[in-house]
């Protein structure tokens, strides 16, 4: 079969939308990466690769980003950016290619957001046993390790809030909520939600925000010749985790999904 072209595969591949889904699509993708993996597409779109074989690949690539971070040094960290990058360019074209195909099912979902919860968990574990330097030669720091384990279990547990909405709907017959019922009830959680989303610190435990924020640490630990600033970011990821679990799990009994 022909390749098809970009002009081709856009209407399909990006139906209206698909950029504007309020808790569906990364800012990087609305940014940049929906454009390359646009590109990549058509090499993709006629060849025997299935949507899912790409979600392996996906998951693959975001638990080795996690890995990456036992390298030492600024190389550890840069490796690990880079693989999160390749990670959201995946998720991005599995999608896209089940979309031309007309491939989309039930199992590919699941194993996206599967993908999303070992892959970012496998980060934030991988940054926290770096901190230990369990490679390193003195004695390994494993408060680092647990704190860093602390914030995995944050970041699956915010993305499991959200999701098991869905599920606890689905078991009392309701139909899939809509962005409009994440509206906190109370003026306060309201305005308290709103703060938090102009803050935007909980994206910090996010796989994208948080390989870009490990690579920062890992300069400024080049700079100061020790991993203080690793360390540092570890407790602070580690705390926003657990914050942000506590205000999502308030958010959503205060909104209208659950009704």
């Amino acid at each position: 079969m022909p390749r098809p072209s970009v002009a081709e595969l856009r209407p399909v591949v990006h139906p209206e939308g698909v950029k504007d889904r309020r808790s569906g699509e990364h800012w990087a993708g609305r940014l940049y990466m929906r454009e390359i993996s646009l590109h990549i597409d058509p090499y993709l779109v006629n060849t025997r690769i299935s949507p899912n074989q790409l979600t392996h690949l996906m998951v693959v690539a975001g638990v080795l980003a996690g890995a990456a971070l036992l390298i030492p040094g600024l190389a550890g960290a840069l490796v690990g950016a880079l693989l999160i990058q390749l990670y959201l360019l995946l998720d991005c074209v599995d999608g896209e290619v089940a979309r031309w195909r007309k491939q989309t099912s039930i199992t590919g979902v699941y194993l996206d957001r599967i993908g999303h919860y070992l892959s970012e968990a496998a980060l934030l574990v991988g940054f926290g046993v770096r901190g230990a330097d369990v490679l390193g030669d003195g004695r390994p720091a494993w408060l680092w390790a647990f704190l860093g384990t602390l914030a995995a279990l944050g970041a699956i547990l915010i993305k499991a809030e959200t999701d098991l909405v869905d599920v606890a709907r689905a078991r009392s017959g309701l139909p899939a909520v809509k962005d409009e019922a994440s509206v906190p009830r109370s003026s306060g959680v309201a305005l308290a939600r709103r703060a938090a989303a102009a803050l935007k610190f909980h994206r910090l435990v996010g796989g994208v925000e948080a390989s870009l924020f490990i690579l920062v640490m890992a300069l400024l630990d080049l700079a100061h010749g020790d991993l203080f600033f690793t360390r540092l970011g570890i407790a602070v990821l580690a705390g926003i985790a657990i914050v942000q679990t506590l205000l999502h799990l308030v958010s959503i009994l205060a909104s209208s999904r659950l009704k």
